[in-house]
């Protein structure tokens, strides 16, 4: 599976677990869109549009961390927080300071595609 952040295609390690199954299934057969509001100075987030699996453990989520939040919420990180995530995956090409250039100056969009 593949990720956009707006225009900038990142590279990913996605978890093994069935919120990602179900994730990959949404993208299947064309490209899955989420529009991303930011929150906290650390974050964006956004709707997925249906409910996904979810298995959530209270975890402290980092930079370049891609979680799901109460089974309908993409959320990825460009600081940190701490709160009870289903883990998605990591944005492996991208330290803190590429993090915050791509989410920290105004809402955005993912793209998710198979």
């Amino acid at each position: 599976m593949k990720l956009k952040i707006g225009d900038t295609e990142v590279a990913v390690m996605w978890e093994s677990n069935e919120s990602v199954e179900a994730l990959r299934q949404l993208c299947a057969h064309e490209p899955l869109q989420v529009h991303m509001s930011m929150y906290g100075g650390n974050e964006q987030f956004g709707p997925v549009g249906t409910y996904l699996p979810a298995h959530d453990v209270q975890t402290v989520a980092h930079s370049g961390d891609i979680v799901l939040f109460a089974g309908n919420q993409v959320v990825v990180f460009y600081g940190s927080n701490a709160w009870a995530y289903t883990r998605l995956g990591h944005i492996t090409d991208q330290d803190e300071q590429g993090m915050a250039a791509l989410l920290g100056r105004g809402d955005t969009t993912l793209t998710f595609s198979a």
